[in-house]
């Protein structure tokens, strides 16, 4: 009998080459299953892996996108302005950008899109000391993903906390403790299922952005993996 590690490791495989018939309209529902449940925290742990291990949000949820066939073949991932929105930065973002209290610290909410699919919010406070002038007037002018604007920065990324907002699977569910499924029904999956908090840096150390951003159940807005 395979082990409950190794099934896992398997559909985490299964979640990374999905045919291209997984974009549909809609979003497709997902049986209420042990078996759906062990792939939807599978696959929401191999994107929480990938976003660790990457620079860039934008450029991860692009491969994402393609990868599982959210949008038709050759979209991108945009950034959706909410001009509306407006969280000037406190002393606790201060202190993580290194800004003194006089720096001016620009906020800027968008939706990160692929498609129609709307696969995370974020929350973003940036020096735009440390921009080129250009980057600057194309933040503020246009609705270009942050990550697409600053990448000729060469900038790393430093996640600050890494938290599923969903837990499909009970606690002790790899012991044998009963996984709460209903075979009957469709799996009901909150609006958010994973946040991160990051700051982005320089070469040379310095900081110049502060990240709060939330996925949504888009991320797993196709078919469950046969």
């Amino acid at each position: 009998m395979l082990s409950r590690r190794l099934i896992l490791a398997l559909l985490v495989l299964a979640g990374l080459s999905l045919p291209a018939r997984a974009f549909e309209a809609g979003r497709p529902p997902w049986p209420d299953t042990a078996l759906a449940r062990l792939q939807a925290y599978a696959l929401v742990q191999t994107l929480n892996a990938e976003l660790l291990s990457n620079a860039s949000a934008t450029l991860t949820l692009d491969r994402w996108c393609a990868a599982h066939a959210l949008a038709p073949a050759g979209a991108k991932v945009v950034a959706g302005r909410v001009r509306e929105a407006d969280k000037p930065a406190d002393a606790a973002i201060r202190e993580l950008l290194g800004a003194g209290p006089q720096e001016r610290i620009v906020y800027r909410r968008v939706r990160l899109t692929c498609g129609a699919r709307v696969l995370s919010e974020a929350d973003n406070w940036y020096r735009p000391a440390l921009l080129a002038e250009e980057m600057n007037r194309e933040l503020e002018t246009t609705d270009t993903a942050f990550g697409r604007v600053v990448r000729p920065l060469g900038f790393s990324r430093s996640t600050l906390a890494a938290r599923l907002l969903w837990q499909p699977l009970p606690v002790g569910w790899e012991m044998g403790a009963p996984i709460p499924a209903d075979p009957g029904r469709n799996l009901d999956m909150p609006e958010f299922l994973l946040e991160h908090r990051a700051v982005l840096k320089l070469p040379d150390g310095r900081a110049f952005s502060a990240l709060v951003e939330s996925y949504t159940r888009d991320i797993l807005a196709f078919p469950p993996p046969p």
